[in-house]
């Protein structure tokens, strides 16, 4: 039984960046078909539902999130630095070849088991999305406190709780889960 390949669109307007993925997608992940487009509004006029993933810088996604939200599992974002962001699906262009297609991996076999149930326990409470949403949008402790009438040291249990459960411990890194997971829009962030 032949593999069905994977449907990838490659939205980056970098000419050397666009070509440099499709060459690691072909030589390392084959069976797949990539297409590769200059800005989302040139994939939106064909047929933007066909691919199984997308791979984009994370302005990209924040503009054009209505689009992307219900299929951020199978986003992959691209950021400059080179560091680890776990909890979204992001590759650091400026990484080594091998982590680039370790990271690859991961993002795929984990997408492969989407399908599976979720772990329990690890779902933020309401309390705890509220807390991360204030987070990204810049709050400091004592604004998040006074924000939501709560002591300054239940604030810090949230932000523990919330390091703990999703295994991100720097703002960015929440900022990226909370876009990919629909807690907070790109404007909500910009304020």
């Amino acid at each position: 039984m032949k593999e069905q390949p994977r449907r990838i669109a490659v939205l980056v307007a970098d000419t050397l960046q666009s070509v440099g993925l499709q060459t690691l997608l072909s030589d390392y992940f084959a069976p797949v078909e990539i297409e590769s487009f200059a800005s989302y509004g040139e994939m939106a006029a064909g047929t933007p539902e066909s691919f199984d993933y997308y791979v984009m810088p994370a302005e990209t996604y924040a503009l054009h999130a209505d689009f992307f939200l219900p299929r951020r599992q199978r986003v992959i974002l691209l950021a400059q630095q080179c560091d680890d962001r776990p909890g979204a699906n992001v590759i650091s262009v400026s990484c080594p070849q091998e982590e680039i297609l370790g990271r690859l991996t991961q993002i795929f076999a984990q997408a492969d088991r989407a399908d599976m149930p979720a772990t329990p326990g690890r779902e933020l409470s309401a309390r705890e999305v509220e807390v991360l949403r204030l987070i990204v949008r810049g709050r400091i402790n004592k604004e998040i406190a006074d924000e939501l009438s709560i002591g300054f040291q239940t604030v810090l249990t949230h932000r523990k709780n919330i390091t703990a459960k999703l295994g991100i411990k720097t703002v960015s890194g929440l900022t990226f889960f909370a876009l990919m997971n629909g807690y907070v829009s790109a404007d909500e962030i910009r304020q």
